[in-house]
């Protein structure tokens, strides 16, 4: 193993593709999705205007992305996922709600950050709730580690933010840790923030919340 490991932003695990999210992907990724390549690219000529630009990671089925973009549509998004069911379920959205401001990319986010989008173009970044990886031996394979933060802030625009949730308590120290470790960044609270009026509680977040479990919200500007 060498030491200049990639950084990794996933694992694949790819699950039951429904006809409806197989169809989409094969006719509305075209349309809707921006193919993978090792250029950079002009996020404005993407979407066809001037407007702050919000990268999320890992969208799972997209219901919280769609319901963002469709209630904020002076913003742009720029989604990524590799996991071809919850493309092909937010990219049926995009059609049903006719979002403008809303581009997937199906590619692994390190290689889009690295080779794809030019630095400091960003005003935000979303993470919201991903893989815990909870068992101690799989703990190397979250996410949010120190590389891929310091990674995330060359892209972000200064007084940009990046906005991660979790509903792992034992993660979000992690996140917490690693975010306050990353010189570049600012806590915008004392440790967890208010969730954001911009992000919407998902379903399996009220089920938690009413049985009592916590989910912490972290947001860090950067100086």
């Amino acid at each position: 193993m060498t030491q200049n490991k990639t950084i990794r932003s996933f694992v694949l695990r790819q699950g039951r593709v429904s006809n409806a999210q197989r169809r989409a992907c094969e006719t509305l990724l075209p349309k809707h999705g921006i193919a993978f390549s090792d250029k950079q690219i002009c996020l404005d000529d993407c979407f066809g205007r001037s407007a702050p630009k919000i990268l999320e990671i890992g969208f799972g089925m997209g219901e919280t992305t769609a319901t963002i973009a469709q209630t904020h549509p002076g913003n742009d998004y720029l989604a990524i996922e590799v996991h071809t069911p919850g493309v092909g379920s937010l990219l049926n959205q995009i059609e049903t709600l006719e979002l403008k401001n809303l581009r997937i990319i199906q590619h692994d986010a390190v290689e889009v950050l690295q080779h794809m989008l030019p630095m400091e173009c960003l005003d935000g970044i979303h993470i919201f709730f991903p893989d815990p990886w909870p068992k101690a031996k799989h703990n190397k394979r979250r996410l949010i580690q120190p590389a891929l933060v310091s990674c995330l802030c060359q892209h972000l625009k200064a007084g940009g933010y990046i906005h991660t949730a979790t509903d792992w308590e034992e993660y979000a120290e992690q996140m917490l840790a690693v975010l306050s470790n990353e010189p570049q960044l600012e806590n915008t609270a004392a440790d967890y923030a208010p969730r954001p009026d911009y992000r919407p509680l998902t379903k399996f977040e009220q089920r938690g919340l009413k049985l009592g479990h916590g989910v912490w919200d972290m947001v860090f500007v950067k100086k």
